[in-house]
């Protein structure tokens, strides 16, 4: 394994810490706004040159994932394994009014690390879906994110994925002693929202990915 100049030490330890932090690898295109590159051809030159002398290896059928065989001395970093998943996107639900129910097969998929992103190998069925409005941004959530689901049964201030009369729509799920549960939306702008025959949770939002 050959040594890395200090531009190769400063980009693979970016990549470790925009996966640890993110759950996700940059884009090339992240990569070249955050260290000031004219074009992304250098990020790509810089990759190839770190992946040639043995500190990177491509994970073969993953676009823009990759494995760190060995992290820089200057990175403190006790365990090179990552353990990531994928997950499939079944595409956008509404964090706004409620929409109508998207159903069908994965139009997707995303890979995540798995402690990143709060899961359990050993645990629920997960699956992912794009946010479609803004009345969650007050729980951090915006149009436009990717939010983990796992389905599992929900708890009082849960983040949810939720059919309410027939329409689906991602809110925060409220139950209140002595009444029916409800949808309360993470912004002033929106209301709070009462199902007139069914609420149904379909899922617990685990993580929010950003900038894919």
């Amino acid at each position: 394994m050959k040594s890395l100049t200090s531009r190769q030490e400063e980009i693979l330890q970016y990549l470790q810490t925009h996966f640890t932090q993110k759950g996700y690898w940059p884009s090339i295109r992240d990569t070249q706004q955050h260290f000031g590159f004219k074009s992304t051809n250098a990020v790509a030159g810089h990759l190839r040159a770190i992946e040639k002398k043995g500190h990177l290896e491509r994970i073969p059928g993953h676009a823009r994932a990759y494995r760190i065989v060995e992290m820089p001395t200057a990175v403190p970093f006790n365990d090179n394994t990552i353990d990531v998943t994928d997950v499939p996107v079944y595409g956008s639900i509404a964090a706004g009014y409620p929409d109508r129910v998207e159903s069908g097969a994965a139009i997707g998929q995303l890979q995540v690390d798995v402690e990143t992103a709060g899961l359990k190998r050993s645990g629920a069925p997960i699956f992912a879906l794009k946010v479609d409005g803004e009345s969650m941004i007050e729980a951090g959530i915006m149009d436009g994110d990717v939010v983990i689901i796992e389905q599992k049964e929900a708890r009082n201030g849960d983040i949810v994925a939720a059919l309410i009369d027939n329409e689906t729509t991602l809110k925060r799920f409220i139950q209140e002693p002595g009444r029916p549960p409800y949808l309360k939306s993470e912004n002033v702008n929106y209301p709070s929202f009462h199902p007139v025959t069914e609420l149904m949770v379909q899922g617990v939002a685990k993580s929010v990915v950003r900038s894919l």
